[in-house]
């Protein structure tokens, strides 16, 4: 099997003034002008700074562009009922002729954003697992009928269909749950602010709880997000990244590891070593004031997508 290395790009931080609006028909017009392979958005249901919506998001993709595919990394499962996802998701795919790519996860440790959500914190892992497997279903099937711990469905049907049959469901999150969540449940596994090594032990135990599952998540379906910042001094880009960086997800150790603040070569190096721990697909999120934003886009595209494509 020939892999495909691919790299798509992540909205960095954003203005909160109204100007936002218009940087993102020119981030996504930029992007669809480009040879990056998809954009992606994550999801916070509170956030100090702006953060895309991710679903009204990928559907003004779906609208503006012709090539480019688009995804959530990700989509907090539990936050939503699963027809209701499901129909959504399809919806964006069918419109969009088969460019979706969804990946979702049970979100980040903040109680506070599951009571808002009036969702138990303490469920968001079997509502997870539930949520999957009833969208899968309505996905597939012409009529669903299903009694769960959380949900119940009388003769569902979700139409129109997903375009893209199956339609694949990425895992996000690095913990060990969501490598069997991978494993067990989804199509690919695409967890952040990883180390190239331990990414690599992840790759490794996904397989393994697939194979305990009696599936086999296909050696192109691996990847993780990248926090950037292009420039020829590392210091003047690590100094540029750094008050954008959330500091509380890993030690400084493991943060030099999984970003790369420097010269494209520097990104390209970083790459090459998840390639070597079995990635291929990739987000490179840029870390930057609002206001180079596109210029940090610009040179993604011109300096190492290119390269990286033709691996």
């Amino acid at each position: 099997m020939k892999i495909k290395y691919r790299l798509g790009v992540m909205p960095g931080p954003w203005p909160t003034g109204p100007d936002g609006a218009e940087l993102f028909w020119r981030f996504v017009d930029l992007a669809e002008a480009s040879d990056i392979d998809s954009l992606w958005f994550s999801e916070r249901l509170s956030s100090p700074l702006p953060v895309l919506e991710p679903m009204t998001a990928m559907a003004a993709v779906a609208a503006r562009t012709r090539r480019l595919k688009f995804g959530p990394s990700v989509l907090i499962t539990p936050f939503r009922a699963p027809v209701l996802m499901a129909r959504e998701l399809a919806m964006i795919d069918y419109l969009s002729g088969g460019r979706m790519l969804p990946a979702v996860g049970i979100g980040v440790e903040q109680d506070r954003e599951f009571k808002a959500a009036g969702i138990p914190f303490r469920e968001r892992g079997r509502r997870t697992d539930e949520a999957i497997a009833i969208m899968r279903r309505c996905w597939e099937e012409n009529e669903v009928t299903f009694d769960g711990e959380f949900w119940q469905l009388d003769r569902i049907t979700v139409l129109p269909k997903p375009i893209q049959q199956p339609f694949p469901v990425w895992i996000g999150g690095n913990s060990e749950a969501a490598m069997r969540r991978a494993g067990r449940l989804g199509d690919g596994w695409i967890p952040s602010f990883i180390a190239p090594e331990a990414f690599r032990v992840g790759v490794e135990k996904t397989q393994a709880f697939a194979a305990e599952a009696g599936r086999e998540v296909e050696t192109d379906h691996f990847g993780t997000l990248i926090y950037y910042c292009l420039d020829r001094d590392r210091e003047t880009a690590r100094k540029r990244a750094l008050p954008f960086v959330p500091r509380n997800r890993v030690d400084d150790a493991t943060l030099e590891q999984c970003t790369a603040f420097g010269p494209a070569e520097l990104l390209l190096e970083r790459l090459d070593q998840y390639v070597a721990g079995g990635g291929s697909k990739f987000i490179a999120r840029p870390m930057c004031p609002p206001e180079m934003l596109l210029d940090q886009l610009a040179r993604l595209d011109a300096d190492v997508v290119g390269p990286f494509h033709r691996r």
